[in-house]
């Protein structure tokens, strides 16, 4: 389990991603941060498309990142998110957001809402995406 500092920086890191997403139709803005097992931080913000199925969420931009980078191991990620003028809310991630953190990630992974460094909730992806289908169901 990340130690509190680590996690502070992760909310953070979330909340401050939110000013870098595009998101001109829903005006939710989503930010994230994922912390690999070894320590490396990436970022990522919701980035929304007119045709709304192009649209990536926050979530999948930052792991998305890192697996470009050669991360394939994660130890937890931070949302932040909320109407563009409007108060941060815990921000849980979509379906398909929990199914691409379910290919790199064990039931154990953990997730934090944040609506700032100090004020989140955590769970693990098995809390959230109970009875999942992932990689070693194909084994």
């Amino acid at each position: 389990m990340p130690e509190k500092e680590v996690i502070r920086t992760l909310c953070q890191k979330a909340v401050d991603m939110r000013s870098e997403s595009y998101a001109p139709y829903s005006d939710f803005l989503v930010g994230s941060a994922v912390l690999t097992d070894d320590g490396k931080i990436f970022t990522g913000c919701n980035i929304e498309n007119s045709a709304f199925g192009p649209s990536i969420c926050a979530e999948r931009t930052a792991i998305a990142k890192a697996v470009s980078e050669g991360y394939r191991d994660f130890a937890a990620i931070a949302i932040a998110g909320g109407r563009r003028d409007g108060e941060l809310q815990y921000c849980s991630p979509c379906g398909v957001c929990r199914q691409v953190m379910r290919e790199f990630c064990k039931p154990s992974f953990k997730i934090y809402l944040a609506k700032s460094a100090d004020d989140y909730k955590e769970f693990t992806l098995g809390d959230l995406l109970p009875e999942s289908f992932g990689p070693d169901n194909l084994s």
